[in-house]
């Protein structure tokens, strides 16, 4: 089996994975997933898919994860993983958007206005 690649992205964060045949290690920027995510929600987050299909140790994946912060990273690398898998294997890309594994979640920061706060909160009003 050559190896495939997957492109993940939430928020600002953007995920690159390459899955090869293996034992089941995760290396995230050079780094193990238990060393890079120290809590256990988001090495959960990230091997869902893999549980999902039940492949958690047939693959190893090597990530590299740029932007955003770390619960954006790890849902960057979920997405990721499931269309390397889904890549691999067609007929499991339907198990995995029933559990929303598949759509990117198109929401983004709101950009901050001049003359403004933020993107929304506006400076105190005074009549007098």
């Amino acid at each position: 089996m050559e190896t495939i690649n997957a492109l993940g992205r939430r928020k600002s964060a953007v995920a690159r994975v390459f899955l090869t045949e293996g034992t089941g290690k995760i290396t995230i920027n050079k780094r193990d997933l238990t060393e890079y995510f120290p809590s256990s929600i988001l090495q959960f987050v990230v091997k869902q898919p893999l549980q999902l299909l039940e492949v958690l140790e047939k693959y190893d994946i090597k990530a590299n994860i740029d932007g955003g912060g770390f619960t954006g990273q790890s849902q960057a690398l979920r997405l990721a993983i499931a269309r390397a898998l889904y890549k691999l294997n067609p007929e499991d890309k339907s198990a995995l958007r029933k559990a929303g594994f598949v759509t990117r979640d198109p929401r983004q920061v709101e950009r901050k206005k001049p003359g403004q706060p933020k993107a929304r909160r506006r400076f105190q009003f005074s009549k007098r």
